[in-house]
């Protein structure tokens, strides 16, 4: 028996389903429940910060208690040497430093489009475990060096029909970060 209820559309896809695949259509139903439900709960788990809540996780890491500190930090100074110069007073900067130095930013996972792999957005992060499908305590050499070459088949320039030399370039800046540290 479903907890939820399943709109006109879906029913009638269940039904359509069943016919063509025999399958009870009470199973469907379940199904449908189950994949409604897990949906519900992913979007309630989704927090889009404010500044406030940017900033006090930036102040977190590099243990300071305002922004004043923060400037005045010789590890955030060294973090962000070469860096622009920042603005502190900008929402987008603060999601800028969350992105670079804690996680990706609730709302942001499972990202779809140009430039995401592996549900990453390499342009706003750089998670080349992620962007990889690599787990760092376990990949060998060997499991580093082909999921570089299977990317990179995809993204190369002189590939007509998937070839972007930005996205091209950061995998193969993912590449050289990885590699250096085994």
């Amino acid at each position: 028996m479903t907890t939820l209820l399943i709109n006109q559309q879906v029913q009638d896809e269940i039904i359509r389903l069943s016919r063509i695949s025999q399958v009870d259509t009470t199973i469907l139903e379940q199904f449908a429940c189950f994949i409604i439900q897990n949906s519900l709960q992913q979007s309630r788990k989704i927090v889009f910060f404010n500044i406030n809540n940017l900033q006090q996780a930036v102040y977190n890491r590099f243990d300071v208690n305002n922004t004043k500190e923060l400037k005045n930090s010789g590890a955030f100074k060294m973090a962000t040497d070469g860096m622009e110069k920042l603005d502190f007073r900008r929402k987008a900067t603060w999601e800028m430093l969350y992105r670079k130095f804690i996680d990706i930013l609730p709302g942001e996972e499972n990202q779809a489009g140009y430039g995401c792999i592996n549900g990453i957005n390499i342009f706003n992060y750089f998670k080349p475990w992620q962007v990889f499908g690599l787990d760092p305590k376990t990949a060998t050499k060997e499991e580093i060096k082909a999921a570089y070459y299977r990317l990179s088949k995809i993204y190369h320039p002189d590939n007509p029909e998937t070839g972007d030399r930005a996205i091209f370039e950061r995998i193969e800046i993912m590449y050289k970060s990885i590699t250096a540290r085994i």
